[in-house]
């Protein structure tokens, strides 16, 4: 949904109502990943932003979401693979998608405003929404890290604490996707099915050292979808006309700036610089933050003086094995 946001949300902000059609399960072969969304106004042009399978059931799914807006019911639809007859709704993939179809204007959605302030500012929240199951399906609540939420999925705290723990969690590992309770929260239960969808940041890739093979890491990082960072404390060679794939190109000592920079479990940090009076201090910070991967470049001979200069600096041996 990240890509209709801006568009949903000046609408929301109109005080229009629209339907709004979101993947939440996909089973074998499918075009479109849980979280992708289509959107389509009440108003009378009937505007359409955004796809949930790539065109293989974009007109049922269009005629779904104006019903939603007409009935104001939300409901939970599967598609699966096509027949024979060429104008059946189906995917040719040969995958099977389960989409929910929702009525939203700002009195069922309050929270959109907040949600997309904060996926603009760039900071991390899921909205949980019941799909499935007694109570209120269509019920849902914005969840952001530390302890701060808003909404109620309509069962009482004990399932709104259960699905915020858990949205926590797959927000902070970037993932989207159903979670089921028992009616009031408990873990082992399934009657109740609550979608919960992960606007995280994109995970970050520091760079450091403003060489030519950094440009082409920051291409591919870029591509690959990181917020790409280059670091050099070299004026001359950290340049934004040298790196025109960063997002960042940032001026300064390489293990100043990792230590003052956010790093979590999906940061990678590639060590570049090659040069024992910046590899050493870089990575003695590295190896001690929670980035899943930290690799340094050099042959075989600078791998292992890299090694011996921090055991040195007091670097253990389970610190030094995450070096790649």
């Amino acid at each position: 949904m990240r890509d209709i946001l801006s568009k949903i949300t000046k609408w929301w902000e109109a005080g229009e109502t629209f339907g709004l059609a979101t993947v939440v399960r996909t089973f074998r072969s499918a075009p479109r990943d849980p979280g992708a969304a289509l959107a389509v106004s009440a108003a009378a042009d009937h505007e359409v932003v955004g796809s949930v399978s790539g065109g293989c059931v974009e007109g049922a799914v269009y005629e779904l979401s104006l019903e939603a807006c007409q009935t104001g019911n939300p409901v939970l639809q599967t598609y699966g693979v096509s027949d024979d007859d060429a104008f059946a709704v189906g995917l040719t993939c040969g995958g099977i998608i389960d989409v929910f179809v929702e009525p939203v204007d700002r009195a069922r959605f309050p929270e959109l405003g907040e949600v997309a302030a904060a996926v603009e500012r760039g900071e991390p929240v899921a909205v949980a929404t019941v799909i499935a199951g007694p109570g209120r399906v269509g019920a849902r609540r914005a969840v952001r890290s530390g302890d701060a939420a808003s909404g109620t999925l309509g069962s009482g705290g004990r399932l709104d604490a259960a699905v915020d723990d858990d949205a926590r969690g797959m927000l902070a590992q970037g993932l989207t996707g159903i979670r089921r309770y028992g009616a009031h929260g408990e873990r082992r239960g399934d009657e109740l099915a609550v979608f919960v969808n992960s606007f995280a940041p994109p995970p970050r890739m520091l760079v450091f050292g403003a060489i030519d093979f950094a440009a082409a890491v920051a291409r591919i990082g870029k591509f690959l979808g990181y917020h790409v960072t280059v670091c050099d404390a070299r004026k001359v060679f950290a340049t934004s006309s040298r790196f025109p794939d960063a997002d960042d190109v940032v001026v300064d000592w390489p293990h100043r700036f990792l230590a003052a920079t956010p790093v979590d479990a999906r940061t990678v940090i590639c060590v570049l610089t090659h040069d024992p009076k910046f590899d050493v201090p870089l990575l003695e910070v590295a190896l001690r933050t929670p980035a899943c991967y930290i690799g340094a470049m050099g042959s075989r001979r600078t791998h292992d003086d890299r090694l011996a200069r921090l055991r040195d600096a007091g670097l253990t041996d389970a610190e030094l094995s995450r070096l790649r």
